[in-house]
């Protein structure tokens, strides 16, 4: 494959095939970019495999995870009637400098449109850093995680957001135009390689 695209979802089914999926693309160096639940459960593959943590998920999945990477946001703990109560519509994204994030928008803020309950958990993300996986994206309070991307890979990004949104067949959006350019220089290395 060039290229892994983890799509936006709810609950438990095909959840281990992309985390599986998720898992290829490291050693691999596939491109890969996760939306949303996919973010998550890309994030979820590298707690497993690279920082070995055995059980690691998301709370939507295994209540009783010993690394729950991925949880409820602290507003929707109370919340009982769910309709129409997600963190919605349009939010300011704090983009970090020197990111791949940052080169592909060139820019340091955005306004991207987003539709979870559930999300990255700080001080599981920040324990991850040790072994390539950093926050590139932040609401403008600073407390929530808006974007991940692994270091030392030539694309790995996982958003929280949703660029379907805001993408067009003559205007696509800058990260689904950066996973594409990248599985075409990943398949070009592939046939270099063979």
């Amino acid at each position: 494959m060039d290229g892994v695209l983890l799509t936006p979802g709810f609950g438990e089914r095909g959840v281990e095939g992309m985390i599986c999926a998720a898992t290829l693309t490291f050693d691999l160096k596939i491109p890969l970019l996760g939306i949303c639940y996919g973010a998550q459960l890309g994030t979820v593959a590298f707690a497993r495999k690279l920082m070995d943590w055995k059980g690691a998920h998301t709370t939507e999945v295994d209540a009783d995870s010993l690394y729950p990477v991925i949880d409820l946001m602290d507003e929707q703990k109370t919340v009982d009637d769910k309709g129409g109560t997600m963190r919605l519509g349009g939010h300011e994204v704090s983009i970090l400098e020197n990111t791949k994030l940052h080169s592909i928008y060139g820019k340091t803020t955005t306004r991207e449109r987003f539709r979870h309950r559930f999300h990255l958990i700080d001080r599981y993300i920040n324990r991850m850093k040790e072994q390539g996986l950093i926050v590139s994206a932040y609401d403008t309070s600073g407390d929530i995680i808006n974007a991940v991307e692994l270091v030392n890979h030539p694309f790995w990004i996982g958003v929280q957001f949703h660029p379907e949104f805001k993408s067009r067949p003559d205007f696509p959006h800058p990260l689904y135009l950066g996973l594409i350019r990248a599985a075409l220089e990943h398949k070009k290395q592939r046939g270099k390689a063979e």
